[in-house]
Parts: structure tokens; C-alpha cells; sequence
């Protein structure tokens, strides 16, 4: 069971990993990375972060980018979060897909 903690931390990380791949996405044009979701572990030790990125053709080439660079989102996420949390958590990153999977569905229905 998750505590208010760990919610109210993966709201903040959540919010901060999106101001900062809206900053870096903005030189990219076309290209869109929003933050899903946000899960931590109990320990506050591991982040794992859902992307869903646009142009989806492109998001396992973005995803890699991101993985990466890894250490750079999780020191500038240190310097925006650093006075909040104690530790900043490892930071994992996956593809979150529950939008194709929606448009997949929606076009097998609409043939049926």
C-alpha cells in the first residue's frame, strides 16, 4: 500500500520530469514527451517513469536517447528538487503505450 509520501513525491517528480523534457523537446520540433505516470518505490530509492511520446514511430529511438542521458535528467532534477527530497531517486524510463493500444482498439471496433 502506497502512503501519502510516496504519492505526493511521485506528483512532484512527475511534474518536474515534464518541465524538463518540455524544455528539451522544445529545440526538437514534431516532437512531443509527456510524463504518464510516475511510480516510487517504498524505499523513495527508484523512480519509474511512464513517457508517452509523439510521433509514437520515434519512441524507441527517444526512449534510448533519454536512457542515454539518464544521469543529466536526474542531476537537473536533483537541482530543481534537491531542497524537497533528501535523495534523489534512480530513475528508470518506459514507453507508456496505453494510447496506441486505445487507437488499436477503437479500429477494430469501428471495422466490426
Amino acid at each position: 500500500m502506497e502512503s501519502t509520501r510516496q504519492h505526493r513525491i511521485e506528483r512532484l517528480i512527475q511534474k518536474e520530469l515534464s518541465e524538463i523534457f518540455r524544455l528539451q523537446t522544445a529545440q526538437t520540433k514534431g516532437v512531443l514527451v509527456s510524463v504518464s505516470k510516475v511510480y516510487i518505490s517504498p524505499d523513495l530509492s527508484v523512480s519509474r517513469a511512464y513517457l508517452s511520446i509523439f510521433p509514437s514511430e520515434r519512441g524507441e529511438e527517444i526512449l534510448g536517447n533519454i536512457n542515454a542521458n539518464v544521469r543529466s535528467v536526474r542531476y537537473e532534477l536533483g537541482r530543481r528538487c534537491g531542497k524537497q527530497l533528501r535523495i534523489i531517486p534512480e530513475l528508470r524510463f518506459f514507453i507508456d503505450d496505453s494510447l496506441d493500444y486505445i487507437d488499436h482498439i477503437d479500429e477494430l471496433l469501428s471495422k466490426g
